[in-house]
């Protein structure tokens, strides 16, 4: 592996065992006041009834760094469930000291507790320092379950959210983020060699030019023979997602951003134009990272225009969780989900600093039960680095339907062309392990076209054909080919190739 490697009630600051009561606000339709916390503790409200909920803006200070009993939710479907637990990978022997959430009933009274635990690790491995809790569930129903937050100083706050509930005792979670500051400079590339450095889209410097003629080269992809769209399999049939998502053979979806190669908004026509093309090319699905240029209004008319699903996102940039909310009222406006097969909530916010997992992990949990009210019932993730989803998904597998990370093999040393397909399916394969049970896709990957070598992984038109068909042949239908034009408005970057993983002319 390239890259190294790794839920809210009532608080009360702790520093080895503390205990807290835990009560849960009971909003009304239209308005919802409940006592402000004084660390800024997601709201976890039990809406009783269907109705318009209006949660209050908020704001909290945090002087000292404090360690509160949070929770978290998860949606448990019929059966057996796990959740909760902390699982940790270590490289060497060594001892792990660990705070846990655990829920303690006396007199019938629910008391949330943080307690901590020592665990000696042997050697280097993976191991479960606060074991899993297991349940068993008749139907598909939220679980609210405890967790430590920590609280670095800082002002965090909420915005004011109006949602509209569709169900009897629905759990909606408020999340509270602390604002990032932008940086002073921005490095040329999101990526070093050491983190298993990818390709990546940043909005406020938008992409996808008119595709380039085909270059003349010997190597060119040629889609699958068969135009039989078929089924993705599922190992799990009764958890999985995948039964929503079709493929054409080897050929699944295709990243796509809706503006010129000099950062502004392509016109509706040209939408149309591109989308078009990308569904001549075989592919069933575009992969839209958020919601600007009208994005949803244009791509999504042209889809389905073409007959082509949707893979859609919400973008965390600079401004943190808090900017990105914003993009969630534009998907619930907009609301199509016939055409949606997958909504990817951040991409690389981790790796950028532009949250903490547990930051994330809150949103992602808000951003499905909007979701869920407005009527989507289809998978919700997040994608990230190899490494960083390790590293993250203590935190994350509780809250995402299905695991998913970008993959690029450019920046691996050792990775040629010919040999990018072996490696993006191993790893794949580790990025199915990070969140056991659920179903692993590759949510950006492909080569440059151009720039300078990166040991044996060289840039060229014929290099990215080559390296993109082994991709695809590979772990195609689980993979995101990016991307469809080159990013002409991006620095070139580390090895000169940010600009140039565009491949729609390959196929």
């Amino acid at each position: 592996m390239y890259e190294n490697t790794t839920v809210y009630v009532t608080p009360s600051p702790v520093e080895t065992s503390t205990e807290t009561s835990t009560e849960t606000p009971t909003p009304t339709p239209s308005t919802s006041s409940y006592c402000p916390p004084t660390v800024p503790t997601p709201v976890v409200t039990v809406c009783p009834t269907p109705g318009v909920y209006t949660f209050p803006a908020e704001t909290v200070t945090v002087t000292n760094t404090t360690t509160v009993c949070g929770a978290a939710t998860t949606i448990l479907t019929p059966g057996v469930c796990s959740y909760g637990g902390v699982t940790t990978s270590v490289t060497t022997s060594t001892t792990v000291t660990c705070p846990f959430a655990t829920v303690i009933t006396s007199d019938e009274v629910e008391t949330s507790t943080i307690m901590t635990t020592t665990y000696v690790c042997p050697s280097a491995g993976e191991y479960t320092v606060v074991p899993h809790t297991t349940t068993s569930v008749s139907e598909t129903e939220t679980c609210v379950f405890p967790t430590p937050s920590e609280y670095a100083p800082g002002t965090y706050e909420h915005p004011e959210m109006t949602i509209t509930i569709t169900k009897t005792s629905e759990v909606y979670v408020c999340p509270f983020t602390k604002p990032t500051p932008t940086p002073e400079s921005t490095p040329e590339s999101s990526y070093t060699p050491e983190s298993t450095p990818e390709s990546s889209y940043t909005p406020e410097s938008p992409s996808t030019p008119t595709p380039e003629s085909t270059p003349s080269t010997t190597y060119v992809y040629e889609a699958p023979s068969s135009s039989e769209v078929e089924e993705l399999p599922s190992a799990t049939p009764s958890d999985s997602y995948s039964s929503g998502i079709s493929t054409n053979g080897h050929q699944w979806a295709m990243s796509y951003t809706p503006y010129t190669s000099e950062g502004s908004c392509k016109t509706r026509d040209e939408v149309f134009s591109d989308i078009e093309l990308i569904a001549s090319k075989g592919f069933t699905t575009i992969r839209l990272y958020a919601t600007d240029c009208s994005g949803l209004e244009n791509v999504g008319d042209a889809c389905e225009a073409s007959g082509l699903s949707m893979i859609i996102g919400i973008f965390i940039k600079e401004d943190g969780i808090s900017g990105a909310e914003d993009q969630v009222t534009d998907i619930v406006s907009w609301g199509k989900w016939d055409l949606v097969v997958m909504v990817v909530i951040g991409n690389e916010a981790i790796f950028n600093g532009f949250c903490t997992a547990s930051e994330l992990a809150g949103f992602i949990s808000s951003c499905k039960t909007a979701f869920s009210a407005a009527g989507y019932s289809g998978p919700c993730t997040t994608t990230e680095p190899l490494g960083t989803l390790q590293e993250a998904a203590g935190a994350l597998c509780d809250v995402i339907d299905v695991v998913a990370a970008n993959i690029q093999s450019f920046f691996n040393p050792s990775v040629s062309a010919s040999s990018a397909g072996e490696f993006v399916a191993s790893q794949l394969e580790l990025v199915g392990e990070c969140c056991p049970g659920l179903d692993a896709y590759n949510l950006e990957t492909g080569w440059p076209s151009r720039g300078s070598s990166n040991g044996d992984a060289r840039p060229g038109h014929e290099e990215q054909a080559e390296a993109i068909g082994g991709i695809l042949e590979a772990v195609g239908d689980h993979s995101v080919i990016f991307s469809y034009g080159d990013d002409l408005w991006k620095e070139p970057g580390e090895f000169g190739v940010e600009q140039s993983w565009g491949c729609g002319d390959i196929f």
